[in-house]
């Protein structure tokens, strides 16, 4: 059984084991580091402004009653965006991914945004694949560079029906 449940600043213990979780896991997944929220980054009222950022909405996926996943939505310069997207390996192949997807897209939808857009590392194969299978396309947009400093993300887009 899938369960999803938003997130509030006083959530930030469950939401601070599922990032950590993330950043160990699959690194090659985010932007961030493990190491820039550990130690000194890893701080309570910075947990909780994560988790208070204004119009956001932070969903966390239980799995057979175990918190298992996370994704948040964000205004982002007239569109919503899909950030800090991950299931873990346990729960990976039992569609909660997509209800994750689906729930911040009802959620953008709800919010008059005509687009969800999202950035994504090239060379992850899963996420890209889950996206695409939920209808995102690439924008052809140059992404951020990447540490490499050849490579970019990929920006892709969903364009949304009004709720």
């Amino acid at each position: 059984m899938i369960e999803l449940r938003e997130l509030t600043s006083g959530d930030w213990p469950l939401w601070r084991e599922l990032r950590l979780a993330a950043l160990a896991e699959a690194p090659y997944a985010f932007g961030s580091t493990l190491a820039a929220w550990q130690g000194e980054g890893d701080r309570e009222e910075r947990w909780r402004s994560r988790l208070e950022i204004p119009g956001a909405l932070d969903l966390v996926a239980f799995v057979d009653g175990e918190p298992a996943a996370m994704a948040t939505g964000v205004p982002e310069g007239g569109h919503a965006e899909l950030i800090s997207m991950w299931v873990g390996p346990n729960a990976r192949g039992r569609g909660v991914g997509a209800r994750l997807i689906g729930a911040i897209e009802q959620w953008a939808a709800r919010q008059g945004f005509p687009a969800l857009r999202l950035a994504v590392m090239p060379h992850n194969a899963h996420a890209l694949a889950l996206y695409a299978r939920t209808g995102f396309t690439d924008t052809g947009e140059p992404g951020d560079l990447l540490p490499d400093g050849v490579s970019r993300e990929i920006l892709m887009a969903k364009p949304l029906r009004a709720a």
